[in-house]
């Protein structure tokens, strides 16, 4: 009776530990219903782009995820929230796991060949944050000597040190909140990347950095979806086509750049939605 009731236990704690497992890789297992539902890929470490906070989840991504959601017949409240590693966005998509995904990804012909992409939404351009009272800095050509940070594995600086100033001293960091860091304390001059999400960073300074304003590249942001879903990739145009025309889209340029300077390069936008919509 002793080693029935003990082989019992184990296998209770077999199945608890099994089901435990379960949930660390779906939501489904956990009982999170996601029938209804639409689940959205997004950062979740990006200020004024995909940022969670506490609990809750505010940005540009984030504003126009809920304002297509809205258009395709979904509640804020029928969103599932996912994050989407850059690394990890084509496999999220190709596996099924979210429905489409608003990351700064930038539309590419390397990533068509395993995604499709709606929009775009925005058109963003490399730019240069520094520090609110430093003025010698107005461009990439002014980095010559100077300490530029980028995250690891970021093409950005690399593009800076080819193309305008082959004397920067470069330094990586794991994000982009590390590099904010290194401004501020001046062990830096200059931070690049696209600027929205320099300008996210700027906004969360409270005014202690700024955005150059000078862009001197595009990327192109769009909805990533699964291949060859067109008539989804329409929906969102669509979508974004009303966001644009109703000032939703300005105002959440508006707001998640608050406090800062910042204005998109308006030779690109707002951007004219039309991609994905034939295979």
């Amino acid at each position: 009776m002793t080693v029935k009731l003990s082989v019992k236990r184990i296998a209770t704690r077999v199945v608890a530990a099994v089901a435990a497992l379960a949930c660390t890789f779906s939501l489904a297992a956990c009982g999170e219903d996601e029938a209804g539902k639409i689940r959205i890929g997004i950062k979740f470490d990006q200020p004024g782009l995909g940022f969670k906070k506490s609990g809750t989840y505010v940005g540009f991504d984030v504003d126009v995820a809920k304002y297509i959601a809205k258009k395709l017949g979904y509640s804020e409240d029928e969103i599932i929230w996912k994050e989407a590693p850059s690394k990890q966005r084509e496999a999220m998509l190709q596996n099924g796991d979210v429905d489409m995904i608003l990351a700064t990804y930038s539309i590419t012909d390397e990533r068509k060949k395993a995604v499709s992409f709606a929009g775009p939404y925005f058109v963003a351009g490399q730019d240069l944050l520094v520090r609110k009272d430093d003025h010698s800095i107005n461009g990439p050509e002014d980095l010559n000597g100077k300490r530029l940070c980028s995250v690891t594995g970021s093409t950005s600086a690399a593009t800076v040190k080819e193309k305008f100033a082959s004397e920067v001293q470069l330094m990586e960091q794991p994000g982009y909140a590390e590099c904010a860091t290194a401004l501020f304390s001046g062990i830096v001059d200059a931070v690049t990347t696209d600027d929205i999400i320099l300008a996210g960073l700027a906004s969360a300074s409270r005014g202690k950095l700024r955005v150059v304003g000078k862009p001197f590249t595009q990327e192109y942001y769009g909805v990533g979806i699964k291949k060859g879903d067109t008539k989804l990739a329409t929906q969102i145009n669509n979508a974004i086509v009303q966001m644009i025309q109703d000032g939703s889209w300005q105002r959440a340029v508006s707001d998640n750049t608050e406090g800062t300077d910042y204005t998109p390069d308006v030779r690109y936008n707002p951007p004219t939605p039309n991609e994905g919509e034939e295979e």
